[in-house]
C-alpha cells in the first residue's frame, strides 16, 4: 500500500531522448473502484464494484522490438469477474480485453503497438478478444496533473489531481496499485471514465470517483 495526502504531486520529470533499448512515456489509467482510498470504503467494493479498468499509454519516444513508436499511443480495456484490486489481474478466473491501437500507426507499427499493450498489461495482455485502430487523442499535464484520453472506439477519461476536500475518512492511500509498472505516478480523481466500445459485453461510466492513475512510464 502506498501511503499519501490529497495534495500529493506527481513529480515533474523532463521526459528526454530515450537510451537504446528504452521506451518513456505517460500514462493514465482508471479503474471502476475507488484506487485512492482508505480500507473501509475500498473493502466495501470488493465483490461489487472494479472489475473493468483503461490502461492508455502515450509513447513519447523509443522503440518496441527495433520499430519505432514516438508519438503513437494504445489503449487497453479490461472487463474482470472479479474486482481488480492487490494482486491486479494475477488469479482472476475470467478475463477479456480491448486493444485500442492508434490509427497512424504503419504496419509494423501496430504489430509493435499490440506487443507492447500484450506486454505491459499482464495477464489482459493474454486475454485478446478484440483489436481495433482507433483515432486516440491523450494528454497528460504533469504539472497540473490534468489528463484526457479519447478513443473514436468508446473511450473517454477526463482526470485531475485529487484536493483536500475529495478525503473521507482522512486515512487515503493509493490503496491498489497500478496495473503495470511505473516510474513516477500519482493517484487522482476521475471526472469522466467510460467505456462504451465493443468486444467486452460490458459497458460503464464511473465519472467522479476517486479512481485514476496519472504518471510517467520507462520501459
Amino acid at each position: 500500500m502506498v501511503r499519501g495526502i490529497c495534495l500529493a504531486a506527481l513529480a515533474v520529470v523532463v521526459i528526454v531522448p530515450a537510451a537504446q533499448g528504452e521506451i518513456r512515456g505517460t500514462y493514465i489509467e482508471s479503474r471502476t473502484c475507488q484506487v485512492y482510498t482508505g480500507p473501509c470504503f475500498a473493502n466495501g467494493e470488493v465483490g461489487a464494484a472494479g472489475r473493468n479498468a483503461i490502461m492508455a499509454w502515450d509513447i513519447q519516444d523509443g522503440a518496441q522490438d527495433g520499430v519505432d513508436l514516438s508519438g503513437l499511443r494504445v489503449i487497453v480495456v479490461i472487463d474482470s469477474s472479479e474486482t481488480i484490486g492487490f494482486g491486479g489481474l494475477k488469479d482472476h478466473k475470467k478475463l477479456k480485453s480491448v486493444i485500442l491501437v492508434d490509427e497512424e500507426a504503419d504496419t509494423d507499427q501496430r504489430d509493435a503497438l499490440i506487443a507492447f499493450a500484450r506486454k505491459h498489461s499482464g495477464r489482459a495482455g493474454d486475454h485478446v478478444v478484440r483489436i481495433d485502430d482507433s483515432k486516440i487523442a491523450m494528454k497528460l499535464d504533469v504539472s497540473t496533473l490534468k489528463g484526457d484520453v479519447e478513443a473514436d472506439k468508446g473511450v473517454k477519461i477526463s482526470t485531475r489531481k485529487a484536493r483536500l476536500d475529495d478525503c473521507i475518512c482522512s486515512n487515503e492511500s493509493a490503496y491498489y496499485p497500478p496495473l503495470t509498472k511505473l516510474k513516477n505516478f500519482v493517484p487522482g480523481v476521475t471526472l469522466e471514465g467510460s467505456y462504451q466500445g465493443r468486444g467486452l459485453g460490458a459497458r460503464w461510466s464511473t465519472p467522479g470517483d476517486r479512481s485514476a492513475y496519472m504518471a510517467i512510464f520507462k520501459y
